[in-house]
């Protein structure tokens, strides 16, 4: 495996060294941000230099190159497989009953023989992630690991923009499927959070949106918990996110309030809650979430036996990047400390990250995770 990246910022062009070979690139990722990537100029340069590659769009919270975290730009990553062939497949929200429906659609027309594993680039404002992954589930016909992220919009949480070999638009989801032997794959997802208070139980809620826990009114509660924090809603929620444990499941997954309803008096989050549902209120704890980036590094390391990575993709919460402020490079960093110099490293900041437990295959929507999927072909 061979790859190429390119940096477009400031309005100009930036080229890294590399030996691949641009007629022979199969794929081509690019994270930018929404107002970035949807300059025609972008793909008409990238098309002229990557002639018959895949060229895959996500918008972003931020981009990562290498050890560092940009804005305002885009983050071009082009790979030259020696042995492993790919497919990419795109549809629209619009063209589904609803998003568990696309995950369906996606899976199936990525089955074939030799399937090892697919990365998936989701809009982000459209789509229920949560109802995204059940359908990549359903119809995961071959048993392969499935990741990726929800693209992002900085914190404005207003227009996500995806696509492929276009000028990238809203609504859509692309599923990239790897195929044959020789490619291995690791996965890694850990958030670093740490829980606090009693655990209860969700009394109501319908699909992402939260209204009672223990059949208390469940904002009034939360307000109680934030303290002086409260007068700084909806933005300080994203400092004290919800771990859920559905249907008795041993490993809690983390929620993201995206907004408040003070009428309703409901909490919208970036994933479903199911009634009946544990869920416990979390805080930072910035050590143990740059920590949390070397873990997640590991696990995917880990994944394919200790093998030097070839390409590292990152997927981080944009809530992550809202905490860290200043010292979001340090995550970013860690990660790369155990991935090792010779991995490219790519990624975004996203409105949700899409991950199996470690050793699950299962997929599952994640927030406020760091989620890091490795690729090596030996």
């Amino acid at each position: 495996m061979k790859t190429k990246q390119h940096h477009f910022v400031g309005g100009i062009w930036k080229d890294l060294p590399s030996e691949l070979n641009a007629a022979e690139s199969q794929l081509v990722l690019v994270f930018g941000s929404s107002q970035v990537i949807v300059k025609p100029e972008i793909y008409d340069h990238l098309r002229s230099v990557y002639p018959t590659a895949d060229i895959v769009f996500a918008s972003t919270a931020g981009e990562i190159l290498d050890e560092m975290v940009y804005d305002d730009s885009a983050v071009v990553t082009a790979i030259q497989f020696e042995k492993t062939t790919t497919r990419c497949v795109k549809t629209n929200i619009k063209h589904h009953a609803n998003s568990f429906d696309t995950g369906v659609f996606l899976m199936d027309k990525l089955a074939a023989e030799g399937l090892s594993c697919v990365f998936i680039i989701s809009d982000g404002t459209f789509i229920n992630g949560s109802e995204l992954v059940s359908g990549l589930n359903q119809h995961n016909k071959y048993n392969v690991p499935v990741t990726g992220g929800l693209a992002g919009d900085a914190a404005r949480f207003e227009k996500t923009f995806t696509g492929i070999n276009e000028v990238p638009s809203q609504g859509n989801v692309i599923a990239i499927g790897f195929y044959g032997d020789s490619i291995k794959v690791g996965h890694g997802s850990v958030g670093g959070w740490d829980e606090f208070g009693q655990e209860r139980t969700i009394t109501k809620s319908n699909k992402n949106i939260l209204f009672e826990i223990d059949g208390d009114n469940a904002l009034d509660l939360y307000k109680k918990y934030l303290g002086d924090y409260v007068n700084e809603l909806p933005g300080s929620a994203l400092l004290f996110p919800l771990s859920i444990r559905v249907n008795g499941d041993e490993k809690n997954l983390v929620r993201t309030i995206l907004s408040i309803d003070e009428e309703q008096k409901s909490m919208t989050f970036a994933g479903n809650l199911p009634e009946g549902s544990k869920v416990r209120l979390m805080k930072a704890n910035f050590d143990k979430i740059i920590e949390a980036s070397s873990k997640a590094a590991e696990s995917a390391f880990e994944d394919i036996n200790n093998s030097k990575p070839d390409l590292a993709l990152l997927v981080s919460c944009v809530g992550r990047k809202l905490i860290l402020q200043e010292r979001t490079d340090e995550e970013i960093e860690a990660a790369k400390e155990i991935l090792g110099g010779n991995a490219t490293i790519t990624g975004f900041y996203s409105y949700g990250e899409i991950s199996p437990f470690n050793e699950s295959v299962k997929c599952e929507l994640h927030n406020q995770t760091m989620t890091i999927t490795t690729f090596t072909e030996v």
